[in-house]
């Protein structure tokens, strides 16, 4: 008979010593106390939901979880790294065994232990959006398409059909018949350059951004007992904003989750907004489906808006029909004022009653004007205000343009330090041996060939010298003095068997090749130049080059932060910003522009006369107006003049038929126009 022995749980060390009902509002605490299982978390605009979901990390960790079992997944890097701080800055104990980050970077945490079951190695390289169009040239090109007579879908556009593929599950077919038909007639040759493109993607051992996420879930549901570890190891699983899910990305963690483990995902299924990008809101809706038994939490107390903008968005949104019904309520006294309803004659007279108002809050009412957003549904809208903001001498900034991360001049160095580290990456060392003189797609595809003959370029580990192989290389006249300081450049990158750190990197290649190569091809040679410092500062905080480059390349396509600025950014500037770049953010005021059919709610959504589509574009409308705070502003021409047709009547958006008159005050603009 064998013998019982239960072991007892050691006492949680380092305590927090919170008090979770005193520091959170009854429905947060609800959420946060929850015993393990299965929960869902409905967090309403301006709600606290970063609050909760760190209070229920910390709460864990107080009841003596380990952090080791503990995963958190989120968007972002900027909305990991927030979250992680938070939760240090609550429990006082080492939470580094902690799993936190973006699915990608968890992915790629994960790849880097085991990419080898899947063909890959360790050091895989991640490529971002210039090399994945590189390699798809290379790719077509091998795959001798006569695209003389018609026109074949460009890399960019390849790559887009191919990444809604992978995070959609549908088929390549149908992505082509529904999204491109115009492209039907290349189906067989777009299905041949896919399978070659993923061939040539295992070949120079790299990765995209989809292979971060659907080859980890490939390696997960390939090794039974590398799931069970995980399974084992990752017992609490907390998910940020899961209404933005893919398949993908739901999968994945269903298939972590597993029987009996502890799964809490948060999210606003009123906030779905990327269904364009993959994003499935029926993953959130069907949460209780999937896991049955799971509870649902709500939370509807709303921290940001006064009551009358609240009232306003219930109302707003309530017209949807696919939604976890909820009412946000205010946390917040009544403001002076109801939002504004304001049409106006013609854009131009919408764009000079947008730039006045916003000189009179801040003269007249003291309103900064950081604290002022204008928000509309595509960048092109913003054309007759950014014209007139200029005029008057208002300062704006505007959230579109490339990130710091995608701008060619960081690429361009980050590729040295990618090829050092990987030198199958075969993208990398094209776009590094391109930057010199005389050097082509022809002559580096010699210079490529040569060098994957060689036998430093079939070694694995941190190599003893570069110069040698690439001095024998057969470069181009043009190029043979910058050659040999390439050369020279690259033995730099390691030092004594080991690669430099990643600052001493990039300052080896911007004096030794790439400072000469600014100065003879931009006219901003100075911005780019302190940019490329910027970077090597922000290297700083790294040892391990890997890292490194897994951060750059994360960080310039998933959600781009840094924004790009070489320093910060003028606080007195007013924000023009798309809808979808605003989510997640608040300001004290906010003005929504080009309120009318085919503005807002888009024109393709009403051509199309798809409800689901249509219920999207409300959600986008209601993620604008839970941006403010204290003063909205709705606003709309009646006349559209840039009509091939002439003036055109402009309908009010139909959104607006669901704000009852009695929850919003109409302006009538006149004078002076």
């Amino acid at each position: 008979m064998a013998r019982e022995y239960n072991l007892k749980r050691p006492e949680a060390k380092g305590s927090s010593g919170i008090d979770y009902a005193a520091e959170l509002n009854e429905q947060q605490y609800a959420a946060v106390s929850a015993p393990p299982g299965m929960s869902l978390v409905i967090a309403g605009a301006g709600s606290g939901k970063t609050r909760t979901l760190t209070y229920r990390v910390a709460y864990l960790l107080d009841q003596g979880v380990e952090p080791k079992n503990i995963l958190l997944l989120t968007f972002t890097n900027k909305a990991s790294k927030e979250m992680m701080e938070r939760v240090r800055g609550l429990v006082p104990r080492d939470i580094s065994e902690l799993w936190g980050g973006t699915f990608h970077s968890i992915g790629s945490r994960m790849l880097r232990r085991h990419g080898e079951e899947l063909g890959f190695t360790r050091s895989f390289s991640i490529m971002d959006r210039d090399d994945q169009k590189s390699l798809m040239n290379t790719v077509i090109a091998s795959c001798d398409i006569d695209t003389q007579g018609k026109r074949f879908p460009k890399p960019d556009v390849l790559i887009s059909i191919f990444s809604l593929v992978v995070n959609t599950a549908d088929t390549l077919q149908d992505i082509v018949e529904l999204r491109y038909p115009y492209f039907e007639e290349w189906m067989e040759d777009i299905q041949r350059v896919e399978k070659a493109y993923r061939k040539k993607k295992l070949q120079i051992n790299s990765m995209d951004f989809d292979d971060l996420l659907v080859l980890t879930l490939k390696l997960l549901q390939k090794d039974e007992e590398l799931l069970r570890l995980y399974r084992k190891k990752f017992r609490y699983i907390l998910v940020d904003e899961y209404q933005d899910t893919n398949h993908v990305q739901c999968e994945l963690i269903d298939l972590l989750v597993g029987e009996g483990q502890g799964l809490m995902v948060v999210g606003d299924d009123a906030q779905s907004i990327y269904s364009w990008r993959g994003a499935d809101m029926g993953n959130i809706l069907g949460f209780p489906e999937r896991y049955p038994g799971a509870e649902v939490f709500r939370i509807e107390t709303n921290y940001r808006s006064v009551p009358a903008i609240l009232n306003l968005s219930n109302a707003a949104i309530r017209a949807n029909r696919k939604q976890f019904a909820k009412e946000l309520i205010a946390a917040r006294p009544a403001g002076a004022t109801l939002p504004a309803l304001v049409p106006v004659e013609d854009p131009s007279t919408q764009a000079q009653f947008v730039a006045q108002r916003i000189l009179d809050l801040r003269d007249e009412e003291g309103v900064e004007l950081e604290d002022i957003a204008v928000l509309y549904r595509a960048h092109h809208q913003s054309l007759e205000l950014q014209m007139e903001l200029t005029s008057r001498g208002i300062p704006f900034q505007i959230t579109s343009g490339l990130r710091f991360f995608e701008q060619a001049h960081i690429k361009d160095v980050g590729a040295f330090l990618r090829f050092v580290t990987n030198r199958k990456d075969e993208v990398s060392f094209k776009r590094m041996v391109m930057l010199l003189p005389g050097v082509g797609p022809k002559a580096a595809d010699k210079l490529w060939a040569g060098w994957r003959k060689s036998a430093v370029a079939k070694e694995e580990g941190v190599p003893a010298s570069l110069s040698e192989t690439f001095l024998a290389l057969p470069a181009p006249k043009k190029a043979l003095k910058q050659w040999e300081q390439l050369a020279l450049t690259m033995d730099e990158l390691v030092a004594g068997g080991e690669f430099a750190r990643p600052s001493d990197m990039l300052f080896s290649v911007l004096e030794g090749v790439y400072d000469e190569y600014m100065r003879e091809s931009f006219d901003n040679y100075e911005h780019r130049r302190s940019d490329i410092e910027q970077l090597m500062s922000y290297g700083e905080g790294f040892e391990d080059v890997q890292e490194f480059l897994a951060q750059l390349s994360l960080m310039s396509a998933v959600d781009g932060d840094p924004s790009g600025r070489r320093s910060e950014p003028d606080p007195e500037q007013l924000t023009l910003s798309s809808v979808h770049q605003a989510k997640g953010l608040e300001w004290k005021v906010v003005f929504v522009i080009w309120l009318t059919d085919g503005m807002f709610p888009n024109g393709r959504v009403l051509d199309a006369e798809d409800e689901d589509m249509l219920e999207e574009e409300r959600r986008l409308f209601y993620v604008a107006i839970t941006r403010a705070m204290n003063e909205l502003y709705l606003v709309y021409p009646q006349i559209n003049p840039r009509s091939y047709t002439g003036d055109v009547i402009q309908r009010p958006s139909r959104f607006l038929d669901d704000c009852p008159g009695e929850l919003i005050e109409e302006w009538r603009v006149g004078g002076g126009w």
